[in-house]
């Protein structure tokens, strides 16, 4: 038969939640659940385990001498408690076979009888485990109600102040990614270049708060710079490894670099910054407005499209080579190069677009693209990206996005 509180033990369970409702942080919490377990039970000694979901084990936060300890469930009293959830009251400890007596042996503290209690939450998930060590003489009946009331309120209070620390933590790493896509879409520019003769239209849609994708369109001494960037992967570290590839860019062509030289300054620069396996493909092109000549090198990048309105028909480029960041670079293959005629495209898009997956699994692909090249033609640019995005949607059947979709697009318009 379970034993009743007394009228005492009830105001004093009261006092202990009124001073577990007010704000702690998680270790202030647990520093005070520890307290208020010693002052209710009489006793010398308590500690509080903490329930690691993710590793299935149990760790401690509160011992003024144990330090960081974690322990498997199933081992120790503590372990057997989380394991079972039940109450373990041990008048004993030395006496029990359960007893890990190794944290004893390390602090020199001697236990002597024990009570193990599983902290579960409201809506019955473990939270914890709370030990109180050595009341004088034995924790009894009496002992043993007023510990499972305390032990209730106190995983309450502890899950409260963990889903705090969760949200917060949330909170706090959403600003931080927010801040790092406004430093992205800093770097990017805020409005097309005035080339006469020459349409343009760039499209960025991350698939997270941060992109693995970046592009440029703008003047610069060599020429008309266009640029679509990959790397590896979607998120904050992408978009970081990308912004520093754009930055060494156009610093090497403020610097006056040609493009095999601010090609190879940036894959070298790249080898010797970015941690292994974050690389970056990336097509940098470099268009001459007075003779409509374009030189491009792709590292890792393609398809790279170039529509021919006199043939009314799509070229295609490969890569010249590994991404950027892959190796250091000892030789370079030779720039392709084409003449922008009227009505010809440059199109540049991201594997979001080629690689788009329908529900079925299928892909849009290469065709298909080229297909909407030449529907949208004689369309501006800003046009054709509309009908591209909304050939993505109407293939991805309401799927949600799971790559940067990136579009860079330049139509020469008439003849200079």
């Amino acid at each position: 038969m379970a034993t009743r509180l007394s009228a005492a033990d009830v105001e004093t369970i009261l006092a202990v939640t009124r001073a577990l409702a007010a704000p702690f942080d998680l270790h202030s919490m647990l520093e005070q659940v520890a307290a208020e377990a010693c002052s209710v039970l009489r006793a010398e000694r308590a500690s509080v385990w903490l329930y690691d979901a993710r590793h299935d084990d149990l760790y401690i936060e509160v011992a003024r001498d144990l330090g960081a300890l974690r322990l498997p469930l199933g081992k120790g009293l503590a372990g057997v408690c989380a394991r079972d959830r039940v109450t373990i009251n041990v008048p004993d400890c030395y006496a029990d076979a359960r007893f890990n007596r190794s944290i004893d042996e390390q602090t020199g503290f001697k236990s002597r009888c024990c009570l193990t209690l599983p902290l579960v939450d409201h809506r019955g998930e473990l939270v914890g485990v709370m030990q109180v060590l050595n009341k004088v003489g034995c924790f009894d009946a009496a002992d043993l109600a007023l510990a499972e009331a305390l032990a209730a309120q106190c995983a309450v209070a502890l899950s409260r102040v963990r889903m705090t620390a969760d949200l917060l933590a949330g909170q706090m790493l959403r600003q931080e990614m927010e801040l790092a896509s406004a430093v992205q879409r800093s770097t990017l520019p805020e409005q097309m270049p005035d080339v006469p003769g020459y349409e343009m239209h760039a499209v960025f849609l991350p698939a997270s708060l941060t992109g693995g994708d970046i592009f440029d369109l703008a003047l610069i001494e060599q020429g008309l710079l266009i640029l679509l960037g990959d790397a590896t992967g979607h998120g904050l570290a992408p978009a970081l490894t990308v912004t520093r590839m754009h930055a060494m860019l156009r610093m090497a062509f403020r610097m006056g670099a040609d493009l095999e030289t601010a090609y190879r300054h940036v894959n070298d620069l790249l080898v010797s910054s970015v941690p292994d396996a974050r690389f970056v493909t990336a097509c940098i092109a470099l268009l001459d407005p007075a003779t409509h000549r374009v030189r491009m090198l792709s590292g890792g990048q393609g398809p790279i499209l170039k529509f021919d309105a006199r043939q009314q028909r799509c070229v295609a480029f490969g890569p010249h080579g590994l991404p950027l960041g892959a190796m250091p670079l000892t030789q370079l293959r030779p720039t392709a190069e084409f003449t922008m005629e009227p009505g010809d495209w440059f199109v540049l898009l991201s594997d979001g677009v080629f690689e788009c997956h329908g529900p079925q699994g299928d892909m849009l692909g290469r065709p298909r693209v080229e297909e909407l090249v030449l529907e949208g033609a004689a369309d501006t640019p800003v046009e054709l990206a509309r009908l591209l995005l909304a050939e993505i949607a109407r293939f991805g059947g309401g799927m949600a996005q799971d790559d940067d979709i990136t579009m860079v697009l330049v139509k020469r318009t008439a003849v200079r």
